[in-house]
C-alpha cells in the first residue's frame, strides 16, 4: 500500500510558478516511479509528467516541456513539480500518483495504481 498527499497548489498568475509537492509513505519509495496527472472540469485527466524511480529518467507531453520539470527526494520520500510559465490552460487539479506494478514506461494512466487526493492549480489571466 502507498499513500500520497499533494500539497502546493494555489492561484496564480499567468507567466507565475508553482512548485507542488506529493509525499508518499507506506511501500519503500525509491522502488518505484511517480508521475503527475491533472484534471480540468468536463475533461479527462491528463499525463503531465513522470520520473523513474532513480530518478534518471523522466518524460513530458509536449504541453509542458521546458515549462514544468518533476523531481525526486528519495531520502524524503517525496517527488515534486516544478511549474514554471503558467498559462491559464494549466488550470486543473493536479493529482500525484505511484506506478508500483512491472512494466512502467511513462504516461499511460493505467500503469499507476496508487492515486493522491488532488491539489487545485488556477492560473489566472
Amino acid at each position: 500500500q502507498v499513500q500520497l498527499v499533494e500539497s502546493g497548489g494555489g492561484l496564480v498568475q499567468a507567466g507565475g510558478s508553482l512548485r507542488l509537492s506529493c509525499a508518499a509513505s507506506g511501500r519503500t519509495f525509491s522502488s518505484y516511479a511517480m508521475g503527475w496527472f491533472r484534471q480540468a472540469p468536463g475533461k479527462e485527466r491528463d499525463f503531465v509528467a513522470t520520473i523513474s524511480w532513480g530518478g534518471g529518467n523522466t518524460y513530458y507531453p509536449d504541453s509542458v516541456k521546458g515549462r514544468f520539470t518533476i523531481s525526486r527526494d528519495n531520502a524524503k520520500n517525496t517527488v515534486y513539480l516544478q511549474m514554471n510559465s503558467l498559462k491559464p490552460e494549466d488550470t486543473a487539479v493536479y493529482y500525484c500518483a505511484a506506478a508500483t506494478s512491472s512494466g512502467w514506461s511513462g504516461g499511460m494512466i493505467d500503469e499507476y495504481d496508487y492515486w493522491g487526493q488532488g491539489t487545485q492549480v488556477t492560473v489566472s489571466s
